[in-house]
């Protein structure tokens, strides 16, 4: 049985290939929506490092001096700053989803608009927080 010109010309047509990563520039609402999963996982990394420190403050004054000095270095200290920059930033990820869930904000241009705030608040909030701390400790 022989093809119709049609379906042969369909046949010797070649797929479209998808752009590669490099050339592709993911969208920034699809950058946040990565990130806001990323920092949810990292969440659970952190919660157990309060969870260590509220377990050596119940257990003994070494032990507890141990976990301030160990969060007092200054790999403690990014590891604690990162920790506090995920979790501002999926609070503001959650409140970002939160709006679209009421259908506000859906648009595209306020949708980037939204998502490029979520970034720039999440860094605010944790440098505010860190100054904030930091001058409560007097150091």
């Amino acid at each position: 049985m022989s093809k119709s010109p049609a379906t042969r010309e369909f046949a010797r047509r070649e797929r479209p290939i998808s752009p590669h990563l490099t050339v592709y520039r993911p969208p920034i609402t699809m950058t946040m929506s990565i990130i806001h999963r990323i920092t949810g996982g990292a969440l659970y990394f952190g919660t157990l490092l309060v969870a260590l420190w509220l377990m050596a403050a119940a257990s003994s004054q070494a032990t507890f001096d141990w976990a301030n000095w160990a969060f007092g270095t200054w790999l403690g200290r990014i590891i604690l700053f990162g920790y506090t920059w995920a979790l501002m930033h999926h609070m503001l990820g959650g409140v970002r989803h939160l709006i679209w869930d009421t259908g506000a904000g859906l648009e595209k241009h306020t949708a980037s608009k939204i998502a490029w705030a979520t970034l720039a608040g999440s860094i605010l909030l944790t440098l505010l927080i860190w100054i904030a701390g930091t001058m409560a400790r007097g150091a």
